[in-house]
């Protein structure tokens, strides 16, 4: 008797490429989890099955499914709808535009921020003037716990007809744009300033491709989730790059989205690069890892 033994070959499936779109474009693309950029943006190299998907884009509903995909060429169109806003009730400004002069007993009130912006963890002091009143209530307005506001203790006008509240929130803050406002506790009027809070956010970046030519571009993106209006970019690589060479900022857009493409020199060596963003003022950082000149590439 002969024993005839042997083993079933089974071809590899065919890889996917995606097509992601939206309305409106700009939309940050995860792909089982993982950003991957923003609207329009393809996806190659993706294992056939199913996959988890999302769609973000700041003020708009998000969007996600699981989606098959198939070998070849696929295509996802997501239509984002706006998210219904709650304006919170803020009290009224009142102005003063009378030329003559105010009477003795007309209450006015002023009111500055120390820090603008301020970190997420810092303390800040305002500070101002009142006149008609012995004392004055803080009021701050933002994002989280401070959508509709929340008041400080009265605080003591000394003689000079100065005051100063010093607010400190701690770490659990939302970054984004607040207010603070000032009145007299009869809030017969009303003074603001507005400021930014910067942190507890995060900063991705994400290559156009992580196997580069010399010579070739490549197109980097990510998120800046931070409040912080600009990203810096570093990159670190063999020989002059080892200490990491400083690109300059890139804007961060209104959809936390920030885009920057960089020409690599002809003569650039072999190895492996890492491009690193820090939000500007630095409260955390993201990098991502592509290669230059291996085989297969010029």
């Amino acid at each position: 008797m002969v024993l005839l033994a042997g083993c079933v070959y089974e071809s590899p499936k065919e890889a996917g490429t995606i097509q992601f779109t939206s309305s409106p474009s700009g939309a940050q693309v995860y792909f089982d989890s993982q950003f991957r950029g923003t609207t329009p943006v393809s996806l190659a190299g993706v294992e056939p099955g199913s996959h988890a998907i999302e769609f973000r884009y700041p003020g708009y509903q998000g969007w996600s499914e699981v989606m098959v995909v198939s070998p070849g060429s696929n295509n996802v169109f997501a239509a984002l709808i706006p998210t219904p806003t709650d304006t919170p009730s803020t009290p009224e400004v009142v102005t003063t535009t009378a030329s003559a002069a105010l009477p003795s007993n007309a209450v006015t009130v002023t009111i500055t921020p120390g820090k603008n912006p301020m970190l997420v963890g810092d303390s800040n002091t305002f500070r101002g003037t009142a006149s008609g009143t012995k004392n004055v209530i803080v009021t701050i307005y933002g994002s989280g716990i401070y959508s509709g506001g929340i008041s400080s203790l009265l605080k003591d006008v000394d003689a000079f007809g100065n005051w100063a509240y010093v607010w400190n929130p701690g770490t659990g803050i939302l970054p984004g744009t607040y207010r603070a406002t000032a009145s007299d506790p009869d809030k017969k009027t009303l003074a603001q300033a507005a400021f930014e809070v910067i942190g507890n956010g995060e900063v991705t970046v994400v290559p156009s491709t992580y196997a580069a030519s010399r010579g070739g571009t490549i197109r980097f993106s990510g998120l800046c989730t931070t409040n912080a209006p600009e990203v810096e970019l570093v990159l670190y690589g063999p020989d002059q790059y080892a200490g990491g060479v400083r690109l300059g900022t890139v804007s961060v857009q209104a959809n936390d989205n920030w885009v920057f493409s960089y020409t690599l020199d002809n003569t650039v060596s072999t190895g492996t690069y890492t491009m690193k963003a820090n939000d500007i003022p630095r409260t955390t950082s993201g990098s991502a890892q592509f290669t230059v000149g291996f085989t297969g590439q010029p």
